[in-house]
Protein backbone atom coordinates (compact mmCIF):
# COMPACT_ATOMS: atom_id res chain seq x y z
CA UNK A 1 0.00 0.00 0.00
CA UNK A 2 1.44 3.47 -0.59
CA UNK A 3 2.12 6.35 1.29
CA UNK A 4 0.61 9.79 1.31
CA UNK A 5 3.96 10.86 0.12
CA UNK A 6 4.13 7.85 -2.89
CA UNK A 7 0.73 8.80 -3.65
CA UNK A 8 1.45 12.73 -4.17
CA UNK A 9 4.42 12.00 -6.20
CA UNK A 10 2.63 9.87 -8.51
CA UNK A 11 -0.61 12.04 -8.92
CA UNK A 12 2.20 15.22 -9.81
CA UNK A 13 4.06 13.03 -12.34
CA UNK A 14 0.49 11.99 -14.03
CA UNK A 15 -0.73 15.36 -14.19
CA UNK A 16 3.23 16.49 -15.75
CA UNK A 17 2.45 13.62 -18.25
CA UNK A 18 -1.03 15.34 -19.21
CA UNK A 19 0.57 18.81 -19.12
CA UNK A 20 3.56 18.14 -21.59
CA UNK A 21 2.06 20.29 -24.74
CA UNK A 22 0.92 22.89 -21.91
CA UNK A 23 4.59 22.91 -20.80
CA UNK A 24 5.78 23.82 -24.13
CA UNK A 25 3.68 26.99 -24.60
CA UNK A 26 4.42 28.61 -21.18
CA UNK A 27 6.58 31.52 -21.79
CA UNK A 28 8.77 32.26 -18.90
CA UNK A 29 11.30 35.24 -18.14
CA UNK A 30 13.61 35.24 -15.84
CA UNK A 31 16.61 37.59 -14.63
CA UNK A 32 18.81 39.69 -13.67
CA UNK A 33 22.45 38.18 -12.59
CA UNK A 34 24.65 35.89 -13.73
CA UNK A 35 27.88 33.84 -12.60
CA UNK A 36 31.13 31.64 -14.01
CA UNK A 37 31.12 29.67 -11.04
CA UNK A 38 33.84 26.97 -10.48
CA UNK A 39 33.08 24.19 -8.28
CA UNK A 40 35.77 23.00 -5.88
CA UNK A 41 37.06 20.64 -3.54
CA UNK A 42 39.55 21.60 -0.50
CA UNK A 43 42.82 19.64 -0.52
CA UNK A 44 43.27 17.89 3.12
CA UNK A 45 45.65 15.20 2.04
CA UNK A 46 47.33 13.77 -1.25
CA UNK A 47 46.89 9.69 -1.49
CA UNK A 48 48.98 9.62 -4.18
CA UNK A 49 49.95 11.91 -7.69
CA UNK A 50 46.85 11.63 -9.22
CA UNK A 51 44.24 11.12 -5.99
CA UNK A 52 43.71 13.72 -2.75
CA UNK A 53 41.58 13.44 -0.13
CA UNK A 54 39.07 16.25 0.66
CA UNK A 55 38.16 18.47 3.65
CA UNK A 56 34.85 16.75 4.16
CA UNK A 57 33.24 19.30 5.90
CA UNK A 58 32.99 22.80 6.88
CA UNK A 59 33.32 22.07 10.09
CA UNK A 60 36.73 20.33 9.48
CA UNK A 61 38.06 23.93 7.95
CA UNK A 62 36.99 25.88 10.07
CA UNK A 63 38.83 23.84 12.26
CA UNK A 64 41.94 23.95 10.01
CA UNK A 65 41.15 28.16 9.91
CA UNK A 66 40.99 28.09 13.21
CA UNK A 67 44.47 26.01 14.24
CA UNK A 68 46.04 28.55 11.69
CA UNK A 69 45.82 31.87 13.82
CA UNK A 70 48.66 33.56 14.35
CA UNK A 71 50.35 31.39 11.78
CA UNK A 72 50.62 31.07 8.48
CA UNK A 73 48.49 28.12 6.69
CA UNK A 74 48.02 26.60 3.01
CA UNK A 75 44.64 25.46 1.32
CA UNK A 76 44.91 24.37 -1.79
CA UNK A 77 41.87 24.40 -3.96
CA UNK A 78 40.95 21.52 -7.14
CA UNK A 79 38.78 22.62 -9.34
CA UNK A 80 36.03 20.17 -10.31
CA UNK A 81 34.06 21.75 -12.48
CA UNK A 82 33.09 25.27 -14.38
CA UNK A 83 29.76 25.95 -15.21
CA UNK A 84 27.07 28.43 -15.66
CA UNK A 85 26.28 30.69 -12.47
CA UNK A 86 23.62 32.46 -10.46
CA UNK A 87 20.52 32.11 -9.46
CA UNK A 88 19.07 33.28 -12.69
CA UNK A 89 20.56 31.28 -15.01
CA UNK A 90 20.16 28.27 -13.01
CA UNK A 91 16.98 28.17 -12.61
CA UNK A 92 16.37 29.51 -15.87
CA UNK A 93 18.08 26.82 -16.98
CA UNK A 94 16.30 24.02 -15.34
CA UNK A 95 13.14 25.75 -16.82
CA UNK A 96 14.10 25.66 -20.16
CA UNK A 97 15.70 21.71 -19.46
CA UNK A 98 11.69 21.13 -18.44
CA UNK A 99 10.72 22.67 -21.55
CA UNK A 100 9.77 26.02 -21.26
CA UNK A 101 9.99 29.07 -23.78
CA UNK A 102 12.95 31.07 -21.53
CA UNK A 103 13.95 33.98 -22.04
CA UNK A 104 16.91 35.36 -19.93
CA UNK A 105 18.03 38.52 -19.43
CA UNK A 106 21.11 39.45 -16.99
CA UNK A 107 25.10 40.11 -16.88
CA UNK A 108 26.60 36.75 -18.72
CA UNK A 109 28.79 38.77 -20.63
CA UNK A 110 29.05 42.23 -22.55
CA UNK A 111 29.23 43.04 -25.49
CA UNK A 112 29.74 38.77 -26.25
CA UNK A 113 28.34 36.10 -24.14
CA UNK A 114 31.01 34.34 -22.15
CA UNK A 115 31.50 30.87 -23.38
CA UNK A 116 30.39 29.25 -20.08
CA UNK A 117 26.71 30.55 -20.87
CA UNK A 118 26.91 28.50 -24.30
CA UNK A 119 24.89 25.66 -24.07
CA UNK A 120 22.18 27.92 -21.72
CA UNK A 121 21.91 30.07 -24.78
CA UNK A 122 21.03 27.60 -26.86
CA UNK A 123 18.26 26.41 -24.80
CA UNK A 124 16.95 30.29 -24.04
CA UNK A 125 16.77 33.60 -26.17
CA UNK A 126 19.59 35.05 -23.76
CA UNK A 127 19.45 38.78 -23.49
CA UNK A 128 23.30 40.05 -21.66
CA UNK A 129 23.56 43.86 -20.26
CA UNK A 130 26.61 43.27 -18.52
CA UNK A 131 29.36 41.04 -17.21
CA UNK A 132 29.50 38.02 -15.31
CA UNK A 133 30.45 37.60 -11.52
CA UNK A 134 32.83 35.13 -10.40
CA UNK A 135 31.86 32.66 -7.77
CA UNK A 136 34.20 30.14 -6.44
CA UNK A 137 32.17 27.90 -5.03
CA UNK A 138 33.68 25.42 -2.13
CA UNK A 139 31.44 22.36 -1.74
CA UNK A 140 31.49 20.03 1.40
CA UNK A 141 29.36 17.21 2.45
CA UNK A 142 27.31 19.53 5.15
CA UNK A 143 27.13 22.62 3.00
CA UNK A 144 29.36 24.92 0.72
CA UNK A 145 30.89 28.44 0.74
CA UNK A 146 30.49 30.84 -1.91
CA UNK A 147 33.12 32.92 -2.61
CA UNK A 148 32.36 35.52 -4.93
CA UNK A 149 33.65 38.28 -6.79
CA UNK A 150 30.88 40.62 -7.65
CA UNK A 151 32.07 44.07 -9.12
CA UNK A 152 30.26 43.87 -12.63
CA UNK A 153 26.75 43.27 -10.62
CA UNK A 154 26.74 46.94 -9.98
CA UNK A 155 26.19 47.34 -14.20
CA UNK A 156 22.89 45.57 -13.78
CA UNK A 157 20.97 48.70 -13.21
CA UNK A 158 17.56 50.31 -15.05
CA UNK A 159 19.44 52.25 -17.28
CA UNK A 160 21.37 49.56 -18.61
CA UNK A 161 18.07 47.17 -18.77
CA UNK A 162 16.84 50.11 -20.86
CA UNK A 163 19.51 50.45 -23.05
CA UNK A 164 20.38 47.33 -23.89
CA UNK A 165 17.44 45.48 -23.68
CA UNK A 166 15.23 48.57 -24.91
CA UNK A 167 12.14 49.89 -23.03
CA UNK A 168 9.63 48.77 -25.49
CA UNK A 169 11.36 45.06 -26.15
CA UNK A 170 11.69 44.76 -22.38
CA UNK A 171 7.65 45.40 -21.55
CA UNK A 172 6.92 42.87 -23.93
CA UNK A 173 8.85 40.34 -23.06
CA UNK A 174 7.08 41.00 -19.34
CA UNK A 175 3.61 41.40 -21.21
CA UNK A 176 4.08 37.68 -22.79
CA UNK A 177 5.38 35.82 -19.42
CA UNK A 178 3.05 33.51 -17.84
CA UNK A 179 6.39 33.10 -15.41
CA UNK A 180 8.20 35.83 -14.36
CA UNK A 181 11.43 35.51 -12.32
CA UNK A 182 13.95 37.75 -10.30
CA UNK A 183 16.02 36.48 -8.10
CA UNK A 184 19.55 37.07 -6.06
CA UNK A 185 17.82 40.46 -5.14
CA UNK A 186 20.77 40.59 -2.57
CA UNK A 187 24.12 40.52 -4.59
CA UNK A 188 22.41 42.86 -7.05
CA UNK A 189 23.02 46.78 -5.51
CA UNK A 190 20.28 48.06 -7.94
CA UNK A 191 17.32 45.17 -7.81
CA UNK A 192 15.38 47.31 -5.27
CA UNK A 193 15.32 50.55 -8.40
CA UNK A 194 14.58 48.12 -10.57
CA UNK A 195 11.42 46.57 -9.31
CA UNK A 196 10.26 50.22 -8.43
CA UNK A 197 10.50 51.65 -12.36
CA UNK A 198 8.77 48.16 -12.72
CA UNK A 199 6.08 48.78 -10.69
CA UNK A 200 5.66 52.30 -11.81
CA UNK A 201 6.24 51.92 -15.11
CA UNK A 202 5.75 48.30 -16.92
CA UNK A 203 3.51 46.19 -14.37
CA UNK A 204 0.32 48.84 -14.92
CA UNK A 205 0.01 48.55 -18.35
CA UNK A 206 0.44 44.98 -18.81
CA UNK A 207 -2.80 42.80 -20.79
CA UNK A 208 -5.12 41.95 -17.47
CA UNK A 209 -4.09 38.27 -17.19
CA UNK A 210 -2.95 35.68 -14.70
CA UNK A 211 1.44 35.86 -14.15
CA UNK A 212 3.26 34.07 -11.81
CA UNK A 213 6.25 36.48 -10.44
CA UNK A 214 8.48 34.27 -8.29
CA UNK A 215 11.00 35.89 -6.17
CA UNK A 216 14.44 34.59 -4.73
CA UNK A 217 16.16 37.25 -2.19
CA UNK A 218 19.08 34.90 -1.85
CA UNK A 219 20.65 34.88 1.47
CA UNK A 220 20.34 38.46 2.53
CA UNK A 221 21.98 38.59 5.89
CA UNK A 222 24.60 40.73 4.36
CA UNK A 223 21.86 43.65 3.61
CA UNK A 224 20.69 46.13 6.75
CA UNK A 225 17.02 45.27 7.83
CA UNK A 226 16.13 48.41 6.29
CA UNK A 227 16.98 47.16 3.03
CA UNK A 228 15.74 43.79 3.48
CA UNK A 229 11.74 45.81 4.74
CA UNK A 230 12.14 48.00 1.80
CA UNK A 231 12.32 44.94 -0.74
CA UNK A 232 9.46 43.10 1.10
CA UNK A 233 7.16 46.37 0.55
CA UNK A 234 8.16 46.52 -3.05
CA UNK A 235 6.96 42.34 -3.36
CA UNK A 236 3.50 43.43 -1.62
CA UNK A 237 3.07 46.49 -4.02
CA UNK A 238 3.76 43.52 -6.97
CA UNK A 239 0.98 41.72 -5.54
CA UNK A 240 -1.41 44.13 -7.30
CA UNK A 241 -0.12 42.52 -10.73
CA UNK A 242 0.68 39.31 -10.38
CA UNK A 243 0.53 36.41 -8.20
CA UNK A 244 3.79 36.88 -6.17
CA UNK A 245 5.76 33.59 -5.05
CA UNK A 246 8.28 34.31 -2.60
CA UNK A 247 10.93 31.52 -2.13
CA UNK A 248 13.58 30.84 0.91
CA UNK A 249 16.09 28.57 2.11
CA UNK A 250 15.70 28.05 5.69
CA UNK A 251 18.53 30.77 6.63
CA UNK A 252 16.80 33.48 4.65
CA UNK A 253 13.37 32.32 6.17
CA UNK A 254 14.62 32.99 9.84
CA UNK A 255 16.19 36.31 7.98
CA UNK A 256 12.65 37.82 6.92
CA UNK A 257 10.49 36.65 9.75
CA UNK A 258 13.12 38.40 12.03
CA UNK A 259 12.88 41.13 9.87
CA UNK A 260 9.35 40.77 10.24
CA UNK A 261 8.83 40.86 13.74
CA UNK A 262 8.04 37.07 13.59
CA UNK A 263 9.34 34.37 16.36
CA UNK A 264 10.84 31.51 14.89
CA UNK A 265 11.87 28.41 17.48
CA UNK A 266 15.16 27.05 17.62
CA UNK A 267 14.26 24.29 15.97
CA UNK A 268 13.88 26.54 12.45
CA UNK A 269 13.36 23.77 10.53
CA UNK A 270 10.17 22.00 11.91
CA UNK A 271 8.61 25.04 12.04
CA UNK A 272 8.57 26.11 8.01
CA UNK A 273 4.94 25.22 7.24
CA UNK A 274 3.84 27.88 10.31
CA UNK A 275 6.64 30.29 9.32
CA UNK A 276 5.72 30.33 5.65
CA UNK A 277 2.25 31.15 7.09
CA UNK A 278 3.16 34.02 8.95
CA UNK A 279 5.30 35.60 6.36
CA UNK A 280 2.88 35.01 3.76
CA UNK A 281 -0.05 36.54 5.47
CA UNK A 282 2.60 39.59 7.00
CA UNK A 283 3.03 40.32 3.16
CA UNK A 284 -0.07 40.07 1.86
CA UNK A 285 1.15 37.27 -1.10
CA UNK A 286 -0.12 34.61 -3.02
CA UNK A 287 2.55 32.16 -1.62
CA UNK A 288 5.67 31.73 0.66
CA UNK A 289 7.68 28.44 0.01
CA UNK A 290 10.18 27.59 2.41
CA UNK A 291 12.95 24.42 1.43
CA UNK A 292 15.69 23.22 3.76
CA UNK A 293 17.51 20.05 2.44
CA UNK A 294 15.46 17.83 3.23
CA UNK A 295 11.98 19.07 3.01
CA UNK A 296 10.08 21.72 1.61
CA UNK A 297 6.88 23.85 3.19
CA UNK A 298 4.47 26.47 1.33
CA UNK A 299 1.39 28.57 2.35
CA UNK A 300 -0.86 30.36 -0.45
CA UNK A 301 -3.77 31.92 0.84
CA UNK A 302 -6.27 28.59 1.30
CA UNK A 303 -3.93 26.66 2.59
CA UNK A 304 -0.39 25.03 3.98
CA UNK A 305 1.39 22.04 3.49
CA UNK A 306 5.00 20.23 3.85
CA UNK A 307 6.55 17.48 1.80
CA UNK A 308 9.56 15.34 2.41
CA UNK A 309 12.03 15.19 -0.31
CA UNK A 310 14.15 12.91 -1.63
CA UNK A 311 17.66 13.86 0.58
CA UNK A 312 20.88 11.87 -0.58
CA UNK A 313 23.70 11.84 1.66
CA UNK A 314 26.22 12.15 -0.72
CA UNK A 315 25.17 14.28 -3.73
CA UNK A 316 27.01 14.46 -7.10
CA UNK A 317 26.27 18.09 -6.38
CA UNK A 318 24.79 20.77 -4.25
CA UNK A 319 25.30 24.01 -6.12
CA UNK A 320 22.23 24.94 -7.52
CA UNK A 321 20.12 22.59 -5.62
CA UNK A 322 17.44 25.44 -4.45
CA UNK A 323 17.61 26.96 -8.09
CA UNK A 324 16.48 23.70 -9.60
CA UNK A 325 13.78 23.75 -6.55
CA UNK A 326 12.23 26.63 -7.27
CA UNK A 327 12.42 26.08 -10.78
CA UNK A 328 10.22 22.73 -10.27
CA UNK A 329 8.12 24.24 -7.55
CA UNK A 330 7.20 27.36 -9.95
CA UNK A 331 6.33 24.30 -12.94
CA UNK A 332 4.08 23.10 -10.34
CA UNK A 333 2.16 26.37 -9.58
CA UNK A 334 2.22 27.44 -13.57
CA UNK A 335 0.56 24.54 -14.16
CA UNK A 336 -1.95 24.66 -11.59
CA UNK A 337 -0.51 21.89 -9.21
CA UNK A 338 -2.15 21.45 -6.26
CA UNK A 339 0.47 22.91 -3.14
CA UNK A 340 1.56 19.57 -2.11
CA UNK A 341 2.26 18.41 -6.29
CA UNK A 342 4.23 21.61 -6.79
CA UNK A 343 6.65 20.97 -3.52
CA UNK A 344 6.78 17.67 -4.60
CA UNK A 345 7.88 18.67 -8.04
CA UNK A 346 10.11 21.04 -6.58
CA UNK A 347 12.09 18.32 -4.31
CA UNK A 348 11.98 16.20 -7.19
CA UNK A 349 13.84 18.44 -9.83
CA UNK A 350 15.94 19.22 -6.84
CA UNK A 351 16.42 16.06 -6.03
CA UNK A 352 17.21 14.57 -9.33
CA UNK A 353 19.75 17.37 -10.34
CA UNK A 354 21.84 16.53 -6.64
CA UNK A 355 22.02 13.08 -8.21
CA UNK A 356 23.15 13.58 -11.47
CA UNK A 357 24.86 17.30 -11.95
CA UNK A 358 22.17 17.80 -14.77
CA UNK A 359 19.00 19.38 -15.27
CA UNK A 360 15.84 17.02 -15.80
CA UNK A 361 13.70 16.68 -18.98
CA UNK A 362 9.94 16.67 -18.31
CA UNK A 363 10.22 13.42 -19.39
CA UNK A 364 13.34 12.34 -17.01
CA UNK A 365 11.33 14.20 -14.24
CA UNK A 366 8.31 12.07 -14.40
CA UNK A 367 10.46 9.17 -14.28
CA UNK A 368 11.87 10.04 -11.27
CA UNK A 369 8.59 11.45 -9.91
CA UNK A 370 6.58 7.80 -10.45
CA UNK A 371 9.85 6.31 -8.50
CA UNK A 372 10.50 9.09 -5.99
CA UNK A 373 13.14 7.82 -3.91
CA UNK A 374 12.98 7.84 0.32
CA UNK A 375 15.23 10.10 2.26
CA UNK A 376 18.62 8.62 3.06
Amino acid sequence: MSTPREQVAQSAAKKLAASAAQVASIQAMVGLDGFVDEIIAVVDKWVSPGRYEPVKTIDALAAKIARAAGQSSNYELQVKQMKLGGNGPIMANALASLGMKVTYIGNLGYPTIHPVFADFARRAQVISIAEPGHTDALEFSDGKLMLGKHASLHDVSWENLVSRVGRDRLAALVNAAQLIGMVNWTMLPHMSRIWSHLIDEVFPALEKRKRTLFVDLADPEKRTAADITDALRLLTRFAAHADVVLGLNLKESSSVAEVLGIPVPGEAEGAIEQTARSIRAALDLSCVVIHPRRSAAAADAQHSATFLGPFVQEPKISTGAGDHFNAGFCLGRVLGFTLEESLCCGVATSGYYVRTADSPTAAQLIQFLSQLPAPQ
